[in-house]
């Protein structure tokens, strides 16, 4: 197998996976379609699976295709790190791609980032958002280099390296905040809980904390961003979830009351990558630079 294999049929495999469609994935590349058809055909035959099913919405990936994108991505990932390798670089260059929350990257990431790029402009950072389950599994998955999680996984395959401590309060207007110091928090059984998701470890947190005090969470609403929720909240419509560092404008201007619970909910921030992922130069600097202006 290794003698057929081609790193351009590896490209052709991840950027039809990524785009899901031959055509976007022939544009990316600077392919005709059909070159790319014939590189997952010649994949297909070497690896005697199918690997992709092809809907007229789209394509999927096979079970076989699944197990084999892992490696893909590897192959891709030693390539990049070789090359840097080879060219002995005296600065950074080539590509990082790392996951994190909203919420973590507005408020504790923006500036690492914007002091890093422009130290580094030959580095692409491509930056994702995501739940924990998403970050972990991209990293399991190889297809990403770093994650960053609020949780330590605890993974015999998982590097974890601490960044910070974050706090998590809720958060309401000044007129649901006046009605709970009036009545009490049990009040909240009828508002509207806000959150950036159930799949959020935040949010499973907080309806334990919620369930404690006696807080049936009846109603509940989704928003994909942070900004959403401090601008909705606001409004007085309902109460929400968010990091404290996250509203310390809003509770100096007035526009955001923190409600007043006794359970402190604080999570452990880290950086994370798979344990047999080989880092090359740039990872490794990105990762030291990281670790330093996080976690001095």
């Amino acid at each position: 197998m290794i003698d057929a294999l081609e790193g351009r049929l590896f490209l052709a495999f991840i950027a039809l996976l990524e785009e899901k469609s031959f055509s976007r994935a022939a544009d990316r590349l600077g392919y005709v379609q059909s070159t790319v058809t014939t590189h997952i055909q010649q994949l297909e035959k070497i690896s005697g699976q199918k690997l992709f099913h092809r809907y007229p919405r789209g394509i999927e990936l096979t079970e076989a295709g699944k197990v084999f994108s892992k490696y893909a991505y590897q192959y891709v990932h030693f390539v990049e790190s070789l090359e840097e390798s080879m060219h002995a670089l005296d600065q950074p260059r080539g590509t990082i791609r790392l996951r994190t929350q909203e919420s973590f990257f507005l408020t504790r990431m923006l500036p690492f980032v914007q002091k890093y790029t422009r130290k580094n402009p030959g580095v692409d950072l491509r930056i994702e958002q995501g739940s924990y389950q998403d970050i972990l599994k991209g990293v399991l998955d190889f297809e990403l280099d770093f994650g960053i999680v609020p949780q330590n996984p605890d993974r015999h395959d998982i590097l974890f390296y601490p960044l910070l401590e974050e706090t998590i309060v809720f958060a309401a207007s000044e007129d649901v905040d006046r009605k709970v110091r009036k009545s009490g928090v049990q009040i909240l059984n009828d508002e509207l809980f806000i959150s950036s998701g159930t799949s959020c470890l935040y949010h499973t947190s907080a309806v334990e904390v919620l369930n404690n005090a006696g807080i049936t969470v009846k109603d509940a609403l989704e928003l994909p961003s942070l900004e959403m929720i401090k601008q909705y909240v606001s409004c007085g419509k309902g109460f929400a979830l968010v990091p404290e560092i996250a509203i310390n404008t809003e509770l100096e201007n007035g526009k955001l009351k923190m409600l007043p619970f006794h359970s402190k909910m604080s999570f452990s921030h880290g950086l994370i990558v798979h344990k047999n992922r080989e880092l090359g130069f740039t990872a490794k600097s990105f990762q030291s630079e990281m670790l330093r202006f996080l976690n001095p």
